[in-house]
């Protein structure tokens, strides 16, 4: 089973401590949380004093639990690591958006499971889809499936960077750190 501690210490360790950087639109950080995540989550004080046990919490409700990634990594762990990694990064939803567009786009014109839809929420349908994926393709299926993730996610960096010249400050460290990081070249 997928250790979403050793996950949720890997972001930290990555993210870093309190971080108020001007090019940054999502504000100040501390463990890698905004203040508006922050604040949405109850906590009040200032963001630079905001505990890690109350970061830990937050990365474990909002970024593995209530997006269900703990559901597909009962069945491709490595999928899930990155569907947990993205989703800190750009949001669940965007997430699972890129994991569904993939399994549409390698599921052969529908020839072995039905399209599912893009709607960012892993639900019955993605996770029916999912499986029938990793059945028909196995281990192999899953590393590839999990460098189509990584591709869309390429893009939007790229896109990002394209349509606002201020976010190329993070753009050498958001390939460096976020494509690829995670694939370990074992089975998803």
């Amino acid at each position: 089973m997928m250790d979403i501690d050793a996950l949720i210490d890997e972001v930290i360790a990555r993210e870093g401590g309190y971080v108020h950087h001007p090019a940054d639109r999502g504000g100040p950080t501390h463990w890698g949380i905004t203040e508006a995540v922050a604040r949405k989550q109850g906590y009040t004080g200032p963001v630079r004093d905001l505990p890690r046990t109350a970061a830990v919490a937050i990365y474990r409700d909002l970024y593995w639990t209530s997006p269900h990634f703990d559901r597909v990594a009962e069945h491709a762990p490595n999928i899930a690591a990155e569907l947990f990694d993205t989703g800190v990064n750009m949001g669940p939803t965007t997430a699972v958006s890129f994991l569904q567009r993939a399994l549409n786009a390698l599921n052969r014109e529908q020839k072995d499971y039905a399209d599912i839809g893009v709607d960012g929420r892993i639900g019955d349908r993605s996770m029916t889809a999912l499986r029938a994926f990793l059945k028909l393709r196995g281990d192999k299926g899953g590393v590839v499936l999990l460098k189509a993730m990584e591709a869309l996610q390429g893009e939007r960096y790229l896109r990002l960077a394209e349509q606002r010249p201020a976010n190329e400050a993070f753009l050498y460290g958001w390939l460096a750190n976020r494509i690829g990081s995670l694939d370990t070249g074992e089975a998803a």
